[in-house]
């Protein structure tokens, strides 16, 4: 969505209110496609005292498999955002300010790169997930690793009495 903020920019108490979707369901990530459908924003970009801020939410589906047990999973996100917005800056070092081009202001571009950097780095099915045995491929979460436990060598002997 582009938008001309030029008027925003120029009248103090003036606003913008934003209520579309965007759709990210060809946007991978993590090697998959895991937006189920398109993304809902909604917010409102103003001009208090001459200071021009962006407060958006967005609330969308996530499917994506577990990074231990890659079991398939869908959680509902539902994140805020606020950004100070300004035409230039003095100062090109600011983490606070985004400078912006108020004639076609690209909303999507920003909303689209907050979503990304809210995304958890570790998608887990559960906080205590169990992952899979690195040796039989087994999902600890819903069954016993089949693996035959491996005898320290040193105690090898012991082993083959218990055997007898």
């Amino acid at each position: 969505m582009v938008i001309d903020l030029e008027p925003v920019f120029n009248c103090p108490g003036k606003y913008v209110d934003i209520d579309y979707t965007i759709d990210l369901t060809s946007e991978e990530y993590g090697g998959a496609f895991p937006f189920a459908e398109p993304v809902k924003v909604k917010g409102r970009i103003q001009n208090e005292c001459s200071v021009v801020e962006l407060c958006a939410g967005v609330v969308f589906p996530f499917v994506a498999a577990c990074d231990r047990c890659a079991s398939s999973v869908s959680r509902q996100f539902d994140f805020e955002f606020r950004h100070i917005l300004a035409p230039s800056l003095e100062n090109e070092d600011s983490d606070d300010i985004i400078c912006i081009d108020v004639k076609n202001f690209n909303l999507d571009e920003l909303i689209t790169d907050d979503i990304f950097l809210s995304l958890p780095s570790k998608f887990l099915c559960k906080d205590d997930c169990k992952g899979v045995c690195a040796g039989c491929g087994a999902d600890l979460n819903r069954e016993e690793c089949r693996c035959k436990k491996e005898v320290d060598p040193r105690l090898a002997v012991l082993q083959q009495l218990l055997d007898n």
